[in-house]
């Protein structure tokens, strides 16, 4: 009993944490784009909990999970006015942008996976679940936004979700401590992403004939 109330602790821990990272990385696509306070409201709001809502409708998980807990949205609201404040001081919005955006790629897709495998959803499934929750409040916020959709990135992107993922469900599969198998989930897909990020890691891209 403990250890499945330590694990749900951890995963409401690190699904806040995430949550805050994607709506501060909402909110600064919102700077970026010069909106008012309601607007960074609504896009860090939409981004930090779009794939989480997505996951839980695909799974059937009914009501989804913000909606009989303000704590979720109030969260993204804080972090957007917060970010509102803030945003003017930062040297290079779009380089904060990237790594909020990375880190709560990172923390996304381990989370998406651990909910989709509780539920006994197939390995496959539960992978799938994780890049889902990953990429699709960032999917949504770039429509809004009117920008190039991440999923256009010449760095890797939906592949590091996909390897957090895996490795997170490996290790799951394999008995290891929840704890542990998330944290080397998180740490796969970030460091992927960080690489990616520095040094332009991608995979070859389709060349359509002329």
């Amino acid at each position: 009993m403990n250890q499945l109330l330590d694990l749900n602790f951890m995963v409401t821990l690190l699904g806040l944490f995430g949550i805050a990272v994607f709506a501060i990385s909402g909110a600064l696509d919102a700077a970026r784009k010069e909106m008012d306070i309601l607007g960074f409201i609504l896009i860090g709001t939409v981004t930090g909990l779009g794939g989480g809502t997505i996951r839980d409708i695909l799974l059937g998980n009914t009501p989804v999970y913000w909606i009989m807990d303000a704590t979720y949205v109030g969260l993204c609201m804080l972090m957007s006015i917060l970010t509102y404040f803030i945003a003017p001081r930062l040297e290079s919005r779009t380089k904060a942008l990237i790594w909020m955006d990375a880190l709560g790629l990172a923390l996304f897709c381990v989370t998406g996976t651990q909910i989709a495998a509780s539920v006994g959803a197939p390995p496959l499934i539960c992978v799938c679940m994780g890049v889902v929750t990953a990429s699709f409040g960032g999917i949504i916020r770039d429509v809004l936004c009117g920008y190039d959709l991440v999923l256009g990135n010449r760095e890797l992107y939906v592949t590091t979700a996909v390897v957090g993922g895996s490795i997170y469900w490996i290790f799951h599969w394999a008995g290891m401590i929840e704890s542990v198998a998330m944290v080397a989930g998180f740490l796969a897909a970030f460091g992927l992403r960080s690489a990616a990020i520095i040094w332009g890691l991608s995979l070859p891209s389709y060349k359509s004939k002329k």
